[in-house]
C-alpha cells in the first residue's frame, strides 16, 4: 500500500512493485474487490482496522473514476500529484468497485457509497449507454470517446446486480447469503442434516 497526495488529497492506493525496492502507486481496477473483502472480514469479526483499510482503499479506487472526464475508471490508473493518469484508458465496465461500495454500504450504512455508486451508474448511463444496451469505451479521457460495440456479460450479471442492491436495503441480507466470484448469491447454511 502507498499514500499519495492527488491535488492535495490524501489517497491510499494498493501500489505495484517498480522494482525491488519502491511501490509505484498504480492500480488496476481489478483490484478494487479489496475493499469489499476487507469489509466482510470485518463484518465478521476481524479487528475495525480492516474496515478502515476498506475504506481508505476504496476512496482510491473511487478517485480512479472521479478524475476521469467521463466519470468512468481506467483499467490500469497512476496517480500523481496532479491527478490520476490513464495508463491504459479504456473502461470495460466492470463490477470489482460497485461490488465493494456494495459491501461497504451493506457493513457501514454511509451514504456515502451510495452516492459514490450512483455517480458510477450515471457516467455509465451518460457514456457507455447505447440503443441496445451499453458498451466498452476506448479513452476514458475524452467525453467523445469511441465506443467498441462490446459489452462483456459480467456487466449485467454483476455490475448491475451490485449497483440494483446498493439501493434495495432488504434483498440478501449479507448475514443470509454470501456471493460467489460472479455474484451469484447463495444462502449461508447453519444447519448442515441431510445435505450429505
Amino acid at each position: 500500500m502507498v499514500w499519495v497526495r492527488v491535488r492535495g488529497e490524501r489517497v491510499r492506493v494498493l501500489g505495484r512493485r517498480a522494482n525491488n525496492v519502491t511501490l509505484a502507486a498504480e492500480l488496476h481496477h481489478l483490484s478494487c474487490f479489496l475493499p469489499g473483502t476487507l469489509a466482510l472480514g470485518h463484518y465478521y469479526g476481524l479487528p475495525k482496522w480492516h474496515l478502515e483499510l476498506a475504506e481508505d482503499i476504496m476512496w482510491g479506487c473511487y478517485h480512479s473514476y472521479i478524475t476521469q472526464p467521463t466519470g468512468l475508471a481506467a483499467e490500469f490508473v497512476r496517480f500523481k500529484p496532479d491527478g490520476v493518469e490513464a495508463l491504459s484508458t479504456e473502461n470495460h465496465l466492470r463490477p470489482e468497485t460497485v461490488e465493494s461500495l456494495f459491501v461497504l454500504w451493506r457493513v457501514t450504512r454511509k451514504e456515502e457509497y451510495r452516492d459514490m455508486a450512483w455517480n458510477i451508474f450515471q457516467a455509465f448511463e451518460r457514456v457507455s449507454r447505447t440503443c441496445a444496451g451499453y458498451t466498452t469505451v476506448y479513452d476514458v479521457r475524452d467525453i467523445h470517446t469511441v465506443t467498441l460495440d462490446v459489452m462483456e456479460s459480467f456487466f449485467l450479471a454483476e455490475t448491475l446486480k451490485y449497483l440494483y442492491l446498493l439501493f434495495d436495503d432488504d434483498a440478501l441480507p449479507l448475514d443470509k447469503w454470501v456471493f460467489n466470484t460472479e455474484a451469484h448469491p447463495l444462502p449461508i447454511l447453519t444447519d448442515f442434516e441431510g445435505w450429505y
